[in-house]
């Protein structure tokens, strides 16, 4: 898995323009919580698909990129969580024990 690290609030603009060629996912991930490292862990196990772009968002270091997460794609904060974004918009979300890569791989309508 390579984890595109988002660290600014100019890559949240990046994905959006990036997502309308490419499906592009983020992973909200809280490094202080044992549910968010276990998905984690499981997309890492897992075979990523090669038509969408992983990003990933350390809550504990980046918390005011998560609230501009929340308030662009009108999500309700949860930890862990991922959004699949395609032209501009979440257009999935999932969080918790939810978050698996066979349900990300449907929702991006794209196999491995």
């Amino acid at each position: 898995m390579n984890w595109n690290e988002i660290t600014q609030d100019k890559t949240i603009e990046d994905i959006i323009n990036r997502s309308a060629q490419k499906h592009q996912l983020i992973f909200k991930h809280s490094t202080r919580c044992s549910i968010s490292s276990m998905a984690k862990n499981r997309l890492e196990r897992s075979e990523a698909p090669s038509l969408v772009e992983f990003y990933y968002l350390d809550l504990i270091k980046f918390r005011s990129i998560s609230k501009q997460i929340e308030e662009r794609f009108h999500v309700k904060h949860e930890s862990p969580q991922v959004l699949l974004i395609r032209n501009g918009e979440c257009i999935y979300e999932e969080s918790h024990n939810g978050i698996s890569m066979d349900e990300i791989i449907e929702q991006s309508g794209k196999e491995v």
